[in-house]
């Protein structure tokens, strides 16, 4: 045990010596790279290890989500979503915010609300609750979170049957009055490439604008497969130039099982791109890669034929992914 920790120890402080990617993109003039922890990870220390060395912002997988942190009315449960902003903050990290009103994981009880007032005053209390608690410690919310279907319509979630487009507004203007200085951004999947739903995003972005509303930034969440990355910088762009701060908020790109040498080498060249993309556009603010081993990883469970999203494997070696991104940096 003691040659076994003594090697560990020896590893880490090779990577230590190394320079890190949040450093390095630090170095190009943008924010952060960041990764995720929660409560599955917060205790596995090659997991801690890597993001004390080599990421600069931390979000919360799951447990600053809605059933997490009110399961039912006025209940709020900080215990664990309290851990992870404690964890990120006492080491310096930037933290993101992730997420005030999504349509998923969501208790029953806000799913079930036919009423507008009723429906006003849960976001507003929920908001105000949640941003409030952490005020000052957020680098950035995402405010609302998924709410196009890829056809570019209005997802039938439970805050757009009630509400309305304006429950958008009521979010941003509640966040923004619970937390000033944070920065406040609309979060989706699939806007790496051209088509409706980007488009359906962009002039809501305007709208929102124009309304007044308070925004201040668009997380692309960048959920990707491998060798269908091309688009990215494109995209990117467009949402850049609206004037806003852009991030990739949630990057991993998975491989079709079964994994080869040929796919590995490929995603390599797929994090250099993706990286670049951001480094390229002046808007991108940073990147946050969702997970840091392939052993803990939501792609297992959702896309079962694919697998081995991340930059360090399943027993937290670096893969080639890895020297991708770092090559971009470089």
């Amino acid at each position: 045990m003691k040659l076994s920790t003594f090697v560990l120890a020896a590893v880490l402080a090779v990577t230590s010596a190394n320079a890190a990617l949040d450093a390095k993109i630090k170095a190009k003039g943008k924010r952060y790279y960041g990764n995720i922890i929660d409560q599955n990870t917060i205790n596995t220390a090659q997991v801690t290890n890597i993001l004390n060395t080599e990421f600069g912002a931390i979000t919360a997988e799951n447990s600053w989500k809605w059933d997490a942190i009110e399961p039912s009315r006025n209940n709020f449960n900080w215990g664990n979503a309290d851990a992870i902003a404690n964890w990120a903050t006492s080491r310096g990290k930037l933290v993101r915010g992730h997420t005030l009103v999504w349509h998923s994981q969501l208790p029953g009880w806000v799913q079930n609300i036919g009423d507008r007032n009723t429906l006003t005053q849960v976001i507003q209390n929920h908001i105000n609750q949640v941003a409030g608690r952490y005020r000052g410690r957020v680098y950035a919310w995402d405010v609302v979170n998924e709410v196009f279907e890829e056809n570019g319509m209005f997802r039938n979630s439970v805050f757009y049957r009630v509400l309305g487009e304006e429950f958008i507004d009521l979010a941003f203007r509640t966040a923004r009055a619970a937390d000033a200085n944070a920065k406040l951004y609309i979060n989706d999947y699939n806007l790496d490439g051209p088509g409706p739903k980007i488009d359906a995003l962009l002039a809501l972005v305007q709208r929102l604008r124009d309304r007044g509303t308070p925004i201040d930034g668009i997380g692309t969440q960048g959920h990707l497969i491998v060798g269908q990355v091309g688009g990215v910088e494109t995209q990117l762009k467009r949402l850049g130039d609206t004037g806003l701060d852009v991030a990739i908020t949630e990057l991993d790109i998975r491989i079709q099982r079964p994994v080869d040498s040929s796919k590995l080498a490929q995603q390599q060249r797929d994090y250099e791109t993706v990286t670049k993309a951001c480094l390229n556009v002046p808007q991108c603010v940073g990147i946050t890669i969702w997970g840091v081993s392939d052993r803990h990883t939501w792609v297992d469970s959702t896309f079962p034929s694919y697998d081995s999203p991340l930059l360090w494997d399943d027993n937290y070696n670096r893969k080639s992914a890895y020297t991708g991104a770092d090559t971009a940096l470089n």
